[in-house]
């Protein structure tokens, strides 16, 4: 494909809530309006030229543009960002559900690589890296003066090879030193079992290549003997998000053929799009449609979707798709609220930008931009109320994107929530540190101590006990 192309890629490597990209005409084919800002060019000439000549070291030509590039972009959203080889490298890997590192979705705040979520099965999830963590040093170097890119490439290296985390963390009087071993990173991207008879729960992880059809597999896997599901949970509780394609298609799923999933609107012609539930929309480069190998009674088995502040982007398409067509029941707490749409521009020498360049919209219109999906029934992760860790959302991250929608939206998402919020325990605790005893450091997802899953399953059984008596 040729470099000045624009490509379809995304992947959660390394930014809060991953990014989503279309395809957009390359830049060079776009007209370029006159009345360039001369004032400004000539002042950053000068600045450039003294540098040059005057900074206490030589600087290479090469470095000082790189750098300017990656501030003009790093300074209008935490979602743009420039990409050299090695990061630009890693986001086309990544989309397959394969990368090295440890296996944390972060962003940057203050200086600080600020983690948005672990994620499953990684070194950093074994070793208790929490949401809302701030990484202050990375083994002997301090995190601040670094761009996300370079502390992410910092964090990646070679399988095998340990790396030392320092980390401050809401509530702990002193920092945290993690070692952490690093992994080749492989992400199944959907989870399914059979809870118990007639109820199934399905995960998904990240939207990569395969989820489609690896949805279509393990969601035909519970029907499989002729079994009959009388209520299915769909879990996308801190997943980042990740391709679109792969949003629309899980929507797809569960949804008559051909109703709205999600649209897009910005500036160009090419930013405002509209996708549907149907295979031209879903479907990459495959002839092959797995959804129709799919039982037609997941069409209409009842349905509850879990979200907490860790669904960000994709599964925020999926649950505001499923929630706008009354299809299913959304169920946790508000989600991240990364409603934004990246295009990866390919520059030359295998390097490229990623540039925010449009909002996306639910089926009805709702932009999820910096507030996120409001569940219809607000369950929080553990009984008392109290969620793990300081979870992070859109809203939280400097120069985000403001919802065009609803202009108190960001200042709503970021307070704190009360609805479901506890007593105080009869032992006189403190409801937070009630919750540090009580929480374990992983949740062990869809078992007798997830709380959430648990609520949504009396969920979809008082609906069916509804349904035998309304027949």
């Amino acid at each position: 494909m040729s470099k000045t192309k624009t490509i379809s890629l995304t992947v959660g490597a390394f930014v809060a809530g991953a990014l989503i990209s279309l395809n957009f005409p390359a830049m060079a084919d776009k007209e370029v309006k006159p009345g360039l800002p001369i004032d400004e060019l000539r002042t950053f000439a000068e600045v450039y030229s003294a540098i040059k000549q005057g900074y206490v070291e030589p600087v290479e030509d090469k470095k000082m543009i790189t750098n300017a590039i990656s501030g003009m972009l790093s300074n209008l959203d935490p979602h743009s960002t420039y990409l050299d080889a090695d990061a630009f490298k890693d986001l086309q890997v990544g989309t397959q559900g394969e990368f090295g590192g440890l296996g944390i979705e972060v962003g940057m705040e203050d200086g600080l690589v600020k983690v948005v979520s672990p994620i499953e099965d990684t070194p950093a999830y074994r070793a208790g890296v929490k949401a809302g963590d701030l990484i202050f040093k990375l083994d002997e170097t301090p995190v601040k003066g670094l761009t996300l890119s370079d502390a992410v490439k910092k964090m990646r290296g070679k399988p095998k090879t340990p790396i030392k985390l320092s980390i401050i963390r809401k509530g702990e009087t002193k920092p945290i030193e993690l070692t952490l071993i690093r992994e080749v990173i492989k992400v199944q991207s959907v989870k399914s079992k059979l809870v118990e008879p007639g109820y199934g729960w399905v995960r998904v992880t990240q939207f990569q290549e395969n989820t489609i059809a690896e949805l279509a597999k393990h969601v035909s896997a519970l029907y499989k003997d002729g079994n009959k599901l009388n209520g299915l949970v769909l879990d996308l509780r801190n997943d980042p998000g990740g391709l679109l394609n792969g949003a629309i298609g899980v929507s797809a799923a569960f949804l008559p053929p051909d109703v709205k999933v999600v649209s897009t609107d910005g500036r160009t012609a090419d930013a405002k799009q509209e996708f549907r539930a149907r295979a031209q929309d879903y479907l990459r480069g495959s002839k092959e449609d797995p959804l129709k190998t799919m039982p037609v009674e997941a069409k209409k088995v009842p349905m509850v979707v879990l979200v907490n502040g860790g669904s960000a982007s994709a599964s925020e398409i999926v649950a505001g798709a499923l929630q706008d067509h009354k299809r299913a029941i959304i169920v946790g707490t508000q989600s991240f609220g990364k409603g934004s749409v990246q295009s990866v521009l390919p520059l030359p020498g295998n390097t490229a930008i990623k540039l925010t360049t449009a909002r996306y919209y639910t089926p009805e219109g709702r932009s999820i931009q910096a507030k996120g999906i409001t569940p219809d029934i607000v369950v929080e992760e553990s009984a008392n109320g109290a969620s793990p860790g300081m979870r992070v959302r859109e809203a939280d991250l400097d120069r985000h994107l403001s919802n065009d929608r609803e202009k108190e939206a960001a200042k709503e998402a970021a307070k704190p929530e009360t609805k479901g919020a506890a007593k105080t325990p009869k032992n006189g605790k403190d409801k937070k540190e009630d919750a540090e005893e009580e929480m374990p450091q992983r949740l062990e997802y869809a078992t007798k101590g997830d709380y959430q899953f648990q609520q949504a399953l009396n969920l979809l059984k008082g609906l069916q006990i509804m349904q035998n008596k309304a027949q």
